[in-house]
Order: structure tokens, then C-alpha cells, then sequence
């Protein structure tokens, strides 16, 4: 028998190239092929290699591309993958005989003596080699390994899909952080705006004061705003470095990184959006979102471990093989020379497991992966309803921030219209100064309110994407 497996080792390596012999050594049973090359899988048509300092200026594009490659959440789930890939491997490598060899060598010092016989005295120190190699072949076992196995391949889809959500959910996340950094430096131009136009109202009111024709009240009141519009930029300073450090963060960075990421801009809202019916998309979101089919192919993989855990209890048929080598020598006999015995046995046969009596231990089992698959289906129930209650919320949120965007609009052109006008009439004499503030007041919150409104629309349709499931680099390409 050692014989025929010699040979049917060396065939196996000399009818293969090189290069698929080390492939059947590395993975013989091809399960890599389920498992992403990089962390960010295919949402990238390049590899994860990148300068070690970011572009500039940083696009949105730049910032996802690093995030899904180097982020720690997306790499983890890329782990459970290879891990649950390996454990289809170990499914498949059920099917495969097992061929065990073991040896032993011993040297042993043995003495006896007859005290007046010395003719019946011994000295023995025999040595002793002795070498086993065992076969076993599980042949039928009423669907036990292939239950095992479509457990771990659903697993596997789960780990896929699941891989699927984190990569949605970190590109999600670094479009909210990016949008918030883009709203938080556009908001400190606007207010250093304001602060511009506070200082000259603040030289207006001075200026009228010193000439005997003002107030000092105005002064004062236009020195007061002059200070809140430093103080509101100060501060706007400080949420712009914030900002950029949390991104930095996603991206795998320092904090104190520095970027320069592109200004924001205002887009219009896509009317083709709203064609479609809420509950069409509902429907779709359902039919296609990774978190549901994480949750699915759950269900699938509790249902066949229930069924391995019932076929474990029938009888099982194997194929048994043993070869056993025993050899001794220096044994002497009545200290007359030595002995040498060699003793080579081999068997074959079938043999049959049957499963009697486990003190109800199975029956326990089989209870508890019932309530296993009843948990993975409330599971799915749940993960269904969430998802349609995000894609309703994400809808609502994405029509409500267009219509605040075009509303932004109006308001800001009728702030700086209003503001202008205040402005002439105060240094024309004909206006008050609380009539000025009012309207330079009114126009930096304008300012502000568009910025909200840009930034609230941009993340809307980014997270109904992320609802939907379809989340891709063509949204922001």
C-alpha cells in the first residue's frame, strides 16, 4: 500500500506545471476565487496603491478611493471573507480521504538475575522500530458534509455581502465628512465676508460719529457686530480644521494632515430622481441590498446546519486502510546471541458507524438550531423593514433638500439685494444703522442657509444610494 501511494503522490506532482502544482498546494480547492483581490473589492479599477501624500486639491473621488482601501472597518471585513473562504475549504476537504503516519524507535535496557544461576541470567537491550500509516475514506454519511458545506458557502455569501454594506457604509461616511469639510471652509469665506462688511460698516458708523453727524450709539451697536462676525469667523476657523482632521482620519492619515480638498459646489437636484415611485425603489432596495442578502444567506446557512446536525445522527460508511512495520533486534536468549523479528501487516475493509444513544444530547441540537433558524429569520424580517423605513426616510429627506435648495436661492439673492440697499441708504443719511445690521445680519445667515442646504442635499442623495444598496463611484464620478 505505501507503495501505490508513493506513486499516486508522484504522478500528482509530475503530470502539473509548476505553476498549477503550487496553485494545488496554496488552494486545491480554488476557494480564493470568492475573495476580493484588495479591501475596497471591485468598486476601484486600479489597485490600493497611492502616494503617501494625498493629491491637491483632495476631490471627493481621491478621499473614497483611500477611505475604502485603507480604512480599518473595510479591511476587517475583507479578513472575514478570506477566513470564511477558508472555511469552504475545509468543507470541501471532508470529501477527501485522511491518511495518517506514525513511528516510533526505542532503545530499552533490561537486566534479571538468578543469584547462584548465573547461567539463567540476562542482559537484554533490544531496539525497536515501528511504523504505522493509516487510511480513512468517509464514503456515505446521509448528507452530513454536504450540509456542512452549504453552511459554510452561505456564510461566505454572507461575509460577501456583509464586505458589500462596509464598503457602502465608509463611503457614506467619508462623503458626510467630506461635504461637512467642503460646507465648513465655504462657511469661513462667507464669513470673513460678513466680517469685511461688519468692519466697513463699523468705519461708516466711526466715520459719521467723528464728523458730528452719527450717533455714538451707532458706533457702538456697529463695533458690536464687527466683533460677533471676528468671533463667528474665529470660530469657523477652528470647525474647518475639525472637519479635515476627522477626514484625515478616514483616509488613513494624521489628523494634523494637510489638506486641500476642492471647493463645494451647488448642484442641481436631479428631477429623474423622483420619476421613479417611492415604492419602486422600496421594492428594489429589498430585492438587492447587501444588508438583506447578508441577512438571507444567514438564514440559508442556520437552515443546513440544522440539517448537518440531523444527518450527524445516522450512520456513516468508511473506507479503512493500515499498513503497521515491527522491527526488533538484540534480544538475547539466555544470553545466547541475538534476535531479529520483523513483522510488516496490512489491512483493508469497510466499516460502519452507527449512532445509537447520546443521552438526548442531539435532540437538544437539533431544538436549538431550530430556534437558531427561527432568530436568522425574525433577523431578516427586521433588516427588511429597516432597510425600506431608510429608503422612505432617505427619499423624503432628498425631496425636501431640493426644494430648500432652490428656496436658498431666492433667499440669498433678496439678502444681498436687501443688504446693498441698507448700505446706500445708511451712507447716503436716509438709513439707521439697526436698519444695516438687520440686513447684514440677514444676508450672512442666507449665506449660511444655502451652505446647509447644498450640504444637506448632496448627503441626501448620497445616503438614498447607500438605501437603495447601489452606492458607486458613478454618483460622484
Amino acid at each position: 500500500m505505501l507503495k501505490t501511494i508513493r506513486c499516486l503522490l508522484l504522478w500528482l506532482c509530475i503530470s502539473s506545471p509548476p505553476s498549477q502544482a503550487y496553485d494545488l498546494l496554496a488552494d486545491p480547492f480554488d476557494t480564493l476565487s470568492e475573495v476580493s483581490a484588495t479591501p475596497a473589492k471591485n468598486a476601484l479599477a486600479t489597485p490600493c496603491q497611492f502616494a503617501d501624500s494625498p493629491p491637491s486639491p483632495l476631490t471627493l473621488l481621491d478621499a473614497v478611493e483611500r477611505v475604502l482601501c485603507h480604512n480599518p472597518q473595510t479591511r476587517l471585513a475583507w479578513a472575514n471573507v478570506k477566513a470564511q473562504a477558508a472555511a469552504v475549504g475545509t468543507g470541501w476537504s471532508a470529501y477527501l480521504p485522511t491518511l495518517n503516519a506514525r513511528g516510533t524507535a526505542n532503545k530499552a535496557a533490561k537486566r534479571s538475575t538468578f543469584p547462584g544461576h548465573s547461567e539463567y541470567s540476562t542482559d537484554v537491550s533490544p531496539a525497536e522500530l515501528e511504523g504505522s500509516l493509516n487510511l480513512n475514506w468517509v464514503l456515505y454519511d446521509f448528507g452530513l458534509r454536504a450540509a456542512n458545506l452549504e453552511s459554510a458557502r452561505q456564510l461566505l455569501n454572507a461575509a460577501n455581502a456583509s464586505q458589500d454594506d462596509v464598503l457602502q457604509t465608509a463611503f457614506l461616511n467619508t462623503a458626510q465628512a467630506f461635504y461637512e469639510a467642503q460646507a465648513a471652509q465655504a462657511l469661513l469665506s462667507a464669513n470673513r465676508e460678513s466680517e469685511e462688511a461688519a468692519e466697513k460698516s463699523f468705519n461708516a458708523a466711526e466715520a459719521k460719529y467723528t464728523a458730528g453727524v452719527g450717533t455714538v450709539a451707532d458706533k457702538l451697536q456697529a463695533q458690536t457686530a464687527h466683533a460677533q462676525a471676528v468671533s463667528k469667523r474665529v470660530q469657523t476657523e477652528g470647525d474647518v480644521q475639525s472637519t479635515m482632521g476627522s477626514l484625515s482620519i478616514l483616509m488613513g492619515l494624521r489628523p494634523d494632515s494637510a489638506l486641500n480638498i476642492t471647493v463645494i459646489t451647488e448642484e442641481a437636484a436631479d428631477e429623474a430622481l423622483f420619476q421613479q415611485a417611492v415604492e419602486g425603489l422600496i421594492e428594489q432596495a429589498v430585492r438587492n441590498h447587501p444588508k438583506i442578502l447578508a441577512a438571507q444567506a444567514q438564514v440559508k446557512a442556520t437552515q443546513a446546519k440544522k440539517e448537518g446536525i440531523t444527518a450527524a445522527g445516522r450512520p456513516t460508511l468508511s473506507l479503512t486502510a493500515s499498513e503497521d512495520y515491527f522491527h526488533t533486534n538484540a534480544t538475547p536468549i539466555n544470553n545466547q546471541g541475538t534476535s531479529n523479528q520483523a513483522v510488516n501487516s496490512q489491512r483493508i475493509g469497510l466499516q460502519v458507524d452507527i449512532p445509537l444513544f447520546e443521552g438526548f444530547g442531539r435532540h437538544y441540537k437539533e431544538s436549538e438550531a431550530d430556534a437558531q433558524v427561527e432568530s436568522k429569520q425574525a433577523e431578516l424580517a427586521n433588516t427588511e423593514q429597516q432597510v425600506a423605513l431608510d429608503v422612505w426616510k432617505s427619499y423624503q429627506a432628498l425631496r425636501t433638500g431640493a426644494e430648500n435648495l432652490k428656496a436658498s436661492n431666492t433667499l440669498i439673492i433678496s439678502a444681498l439685494q436687501s443688504f446693498e440697499v441698507a448700505q446706500g441708504r445708511y451712507k447716503a443719511g436716509v438709513g439707521n444703522i439697526l436698519e444695516l445690521l438687520k440686513a447684514q445680519s440677514d444676508l450672512a445667515s442666507a449665506h449660511q442657509q444655502k451652505l446647509l442646504a447644498i450640504t444637506l442635499w448632496q448627503t441626501a442623495r448620497v445616503k438614498l444610494a447607500t438605501s437603495l444598496g447601489q452606492l458607486g463611484m458613478d454618483i460622484i464620478s
